[in-house]
């Protein structure tokens, strides 16, 4: 059985990488593939700081909000947290760092660890991607949201949380144009694709360990599960 983690970014590194999340993510990791010989997991490592200090950077200096080149900033940085989390689980981890999901077909090892792509989306997508390849009929994406709102939260007092949505009520919710560095639950593009494969996404707070325990163990969790 393979598990497929989208792991936010603003998780492994709101600025720097979060050494004690990370120290806890692995030791529930390897707790839970211990339990029993045929799990595995996959996971997709955001960009989180350093791919929004780079990407503002780029946009400060050249004076240019749109273009491709953000995307890369972005990507690259997201094979930095990656090559970080792989060097985590070296041990049970010894294929290199996944940075086309569309050209891997199996994993050697119980840990696969994949990064961005390509422009035009996130490592969101490349979960999907990666959920297709294996079979798999979940995505888990991790981030620094408990659930998915009604609306901003931040911005409006009176959005809602949600315990499940369907990928139409969620794209309209969301739209479908991409944008380097957008904060969304799940990207569009990937939206896209994940209700195309009939795919169901969960989303829930990446930081807490307890939670994600539950939700990988098939236990109740918090979170919003997105899909029929």
């Amino acid at each position: 059985m393979v598990s497929i983690i989208s792991l936010g970014g603003s998780i492994v590194a709101p600025d720097t990488p979060d050494v004690p999340f990370i120290q806890r993510f692995s030791a529930l990791v390897r707790e839970y593939l211990a339990e029993k010989e045929d799990r595995r997991i996959i996971l997709i490592v955001g960009g989180g700081g350093p791919a929004r200090a780079y990407q503002q950077a780029y946009r400060d200096i050249s004076g240019k909000t749109h273009s491709e080149e953000q995307d890369w900033i972005g990507i690259m940085a997201t094979r930095l947290n990656a090559q970080l989390i792989r060097g985590v689980f070296a041990d049970l981890c010894p294929d290199p760092v996944v940075t086309d999901p569309t050209a891997v077909r199996e994993m050697t090892g119980r840990v696969l660890v994949a990064a961005g792509w390509k422009p035009g989306f996130s490592t969101d997508t490349d979960a999907v991607y990666l959920a297709e390849q294996f079979g798999a009929d979940r995505v888990i994406n991790l981030s620094n949201i408990a659930k998915v709102y009604t609306d901003d939260p931040r911005t409006n007092p009176e959005a809602e949380p949600l315990d499940r949505i369907s990928w139409e009520e969620f794209r309209r919710m969301i739209g479908d144009e991409w944008t380097p560095g957008r904060n969304v639950p799940f990207d569009p593009v990937a939206t896209k694709k994940a209700a195309e494969l009939g795919l169901r996404v969960i989303c829930a707070a990446g930081r807490d360990i307890e939670n994600l325990a539950r939700l990988l163990r098939g236990e109740r969790f918090e979170g919003t599960l997105i899909g029929e």
